[in-house]
């Protein structure tokens, strides 16, 4: 055991080094977002305790409640708070389909090849159970194919699963027309938004779907927060946890005060400057592009001419190996790239291969957020360094 002489008294931050880019990973905390979870770290209780401190963290839970619902377009009490949007998807599929076993004889369930690894996974789980697990395409701009679509969604359909916006090309895909589309056969609906929060207006309400799974870490809040989202009319999936009963029973366990904190901050913020920030990015876009474009660097969308939210980019940069780039500029500009190391080797990204593109068209591939808290300096700098990184490979 270390000795309170040991344990430092603070801990300071180190700046970051160089220009953050990997905002489709996870976003730099908000400073609103920051001050709310240590206002509450300073603020200890349980929020089922019978006394003034645990209604304070009830409170504190409730508010960022409201927050949260706020930005997304749905009740407070349609939410539920859980570690992040991977619980949350395991939640709305796993914990579904259990309870879908004892009420319907639906077990069809069609979602799209470009979903998190997060759903795809659940849903192949699902095969175990009975189900039968249905791949939707999507076109080469990688946005989802409605006529196939609609042809796989049929009286045996339970849940069509498609995400607002994807994690590693930023394309927007057709939730509500998703929706009206299930309907029209009985299906329920499922969309992972943890990547359109705060970059696209949400309305679960409008877009008329059943179950949405949220990340705090994505809209500028802290990792370890999310929230699964239950339409007040739709089946209630099983909870995948026992124990004390909290939120309802739905995700049990006491509640992490700090972080909902957080997210509920950060969820205000994202509501307040949503139009501001789209603005931003999209102008930061076009001069990181414009920039480049003016250093000689040849490049091509991933997504061709398909909507993508603000900010997004995934290049590629034919001749180059993305890896290569990300390796040069990894001190200095923070990107990912289009490939996963898995076991040791480099694999194909899973998105990518939807769209079409073969290894070594998606080795080329490299992806980047400019996100809310970058100046025109740093787009510079970045741009600068880039192009340098892409020249010397």
């Amino acid at each position: 055991m270390r000795s309170a002489a040991t344990i430092p008294a603070k801990v300071e931050a180190e700046p970051v080094p160089g220009v953050y880019l990997d905002g489709f990973a996870t976003a730099p905390i908000a400073p609103e977002a920051r001050a709310a979870l240590i206002a509450a770290l300073d603020m200890p209780a349980n929020p089922s305790s019978p006394h003034l401190l645990g209604e304070r963290a009830a409170d504190i839970i409730d508010r960022a409640q409201r927050d949260v619902a706020g930005l997304v377009g749905c009740g407070a009490a349609e939410l539920t708070f859980t570690s992040g949007a991977t619980e949350a998807n395991n939640i709305a599929l796993v914990g579904g389909a259990r309870a879908a076993l004892r009420t319907t004889g639906r077990r069809r369930v069609v979602v799209s090849a470009v979903e998190h690894r997060s759903v795809l996974e659940p849903a192949g789980f699902l095969s175990g159970l009975g189900f039968e697990v249905v791949i939707a395409p999507v076109d080469a701009g990688g946005r989802l194919d409605l006529r196939e679509l609609g042809r796989l969604v049929d009286d045996s359909c339970w849940l069509v699963s498609v995400m607002a916006v994807n994690n590693e090309t930023g394309v927007v895909q057709p939730v509500a027309e998703v929706a009206a589309l299930a309907r029209d056969s009985g299906a329920l609906v499922h969309t992972d938004v943890a990547q359109a929060l705060g970059k696209i207006s949400v309305n679960l309400e409008d877009w008329d779907v059943d179950y949405a799974s949220l990340s705090g870490h994505k809209v500028y809040g802290p990792v370890g927060i999310g929230a699964l989202y239950v339409a007040a009319g739709a089946p209630a999936p099983e909870p995948l946890q026992l124990g004390g009963g909290q939120q309802a029973g739905r995700r049990p366990g006491t509640e992490p005060v700090a972080l909902i904190a957080g997210f509920g901050a950060a969820a205000l913020v994202a509501k307040q400057r949503l139009d501001e920030d789209a603005a931003a990015a999209g102008r930061r876009t076009k001069l990181f592009l414009d920039e480049i474009t003016r250093r000689q660097v040849r490049w091509r969308r991933t997504s061709g001419d398909t909507a993508t939210v603000p900010g997004a980019l995934s290049l590629r940069i034919d001749g180059c190996d993305g890896e290569d780039i990300a390796t040069r500029l990894q001190n200095s500009v923070f990107i990912s790239t289009g490939s996963a190391c898995s076991s040791g080797q480099m694999t194909t990204s899973h998105v990518l291969s939807a769209m079409g593109l073969d290894h070594e068209q998606s080795s080329s591939v490299v992806r980047m957020m400019l996100g809310r808290y970058l100046t025109d300096d740093d787009v510079f700098r970045a741009a600068e360094l880039f192009s340098a990184a892409v020249i010397s490979t």
